[in-house]
């Protein structure tokens, strides 16, 4: 547990410092309020320093978008200047959010031991905090943005994300991937299930939102599993709301399950081979492809006799550049695997359709497939 040290009227203070990204606790702090000029908070954040405030809440939520618009031009700079192959322009992308959210990340604001923000016009944050961070035993800093988006969880979790294929909304927990891009999910609910096949596992289930669509469709034993306890809870949760308790049982496992075997093992792996800054972008981005490679070298034994293996995965790795075209069938054909073949589907989110987003001439070619494979008889 690391701790936040900073000097306040004349008096050394601390809390314990959390962050979700990891980043480390700040080794420079000063305590500022409404007289800040967002041009000042501006160099002092690049420079590294946290800005802990003590003014009005809405001041502060006023002066993280001015920062944000700050950090948006300056990337906007840099980008004119960027060349290159997609790939490349990819990573720059990436560098550039990184460090949008170090700025973003320097204003930082305390919480009691209570979970509360005492800080004027505050809204009560304790039970989104609570969800979040669970019971705080003392006061704990976290960086605004932080806090923006445990709220926006909250609010994600009370309402849900509309789920086209299940005519219902599935709940999202704080720290676990959102079901937002509906397209995997209806090719789950399209793809034909195998003859016969009464048992699944649903790999890194997340939401649970996949195992729901499972049993809905007829499966009468589904284990789904999940590297992430947040994402446990929160797919425990969902399958109570739907009322399978009886036919999903959700484990905490890396990737499958502790045994057996089961007539259909489905996977979606995160879909673009970079290293996550957090719980949440482990549903998008996963180092080499680890979580990829490990569902198809363990699928064969795994897989009852005639079962089949489900891959749902977005080809956008291979249109930026990120992955060979012929390695996603080079490594179904060395795991002694056989494609039966594939459902495809084209994404549906905005960024699809944005010229202005960097990473356009890409996302305009993405086609999202469910490959169904099977053990190879030769």
């Amino acid at each position: 547990m690391e701790t936040l040290v900073w000097t306040e009227n004349g008096m050394t203070r601390h809390a314990r410092w959390h962050s979700e990204t990891g980043v480390p606790t700040p080794q420079r702090v000063e305590v500022v309020d409404d007289a800040l000029k967002a041009d000042v908070a501006y160099k002092l954040a690049r420079k590294g320093v946290a800005l802990l405030w003590r003014g009005d809440y809405h001041n502060a939520r006023q002066l993280l978008r001015a920062l944000g618009k700050r950090a948006d031009r300056e990337a906007n700079r840099r980008g004119r200047d960027e060349r290159g192959s997609a790939a490349e322009r990819f990573l720059a992308h990436r560098r550039q959010r990184a460090r949008r959210a170090k700025i973003l990340g320097s204003l930082i604001v305390v919480l009691d031991d209570g979970a509360h923000l005492r800080l004027r016009r505050a809204p009560d944050v304790a039970s989104a905090c609570h969800q979040a961070y669970g019971v705080l035993a003392e006061d704990m800093c976290v960086s605004l943005n932080e806090l923006s988006g445990v709220l926006s969880a909250a609010q994600w979790q009370e309402k849900g994300v509309e789920i086209q294929a299940l005519g219902a909304r599935i709940h999202p927990g704080y720290g676990v991937f959102s079901p937002v891009r509906g397209e995997y999910v209806d090719l789950v609910d399209q793809a034909p299930i195998p003859t016969g096949a009464r048992t699944a596992f649903d790999l890194g289930t997340g939401t649970g939102v996949l195992a729901v669509i499972l049993a809905r469709r007829g499966l009468a034993a589904v284990t789904a599993t999940d590297i992430n306890p947040r994402a446990v809870t929160c797919a425990r949760d969902n399958v109570e709301r739907f009322g399978y308790t009886d036919r999903i049982r959700v484990e905490e496992a890396d990737l499958f399950p502790s045994g057996g075997q089961a007539d259909l093992i489905v996977c979606n792996p995160p879909w673009l081979p970079s290293t996550p800054t957090s719980d949440l972008e482990k549903g998008v981005y996963d180092p080499d492809s680890d979580m990829l490679k490990r569902y198809l070298a363990g699928l064969g034994s795994r897989l009852a006799p005639g079962g089949e293996g489900w891959l749902i995965i977005s080809n956008l790795a291979e249109e930026l550049g990120l992955r060979g075209r012929d390695e996603l069938p080079m490594r179904i054909s060395e795991a002694g695997l056989r494609v039966l073949g594939h459902l495809d589907t084209t994404p549906r989110h905005p960024r699809a359709q944005d010229e202005s987003d960097p990473l356009h001439v890409a996302r305009s070619r993405e086609v999202t497939t469910l490959w169904r494979l099977a053990l190879d008889p030769d």
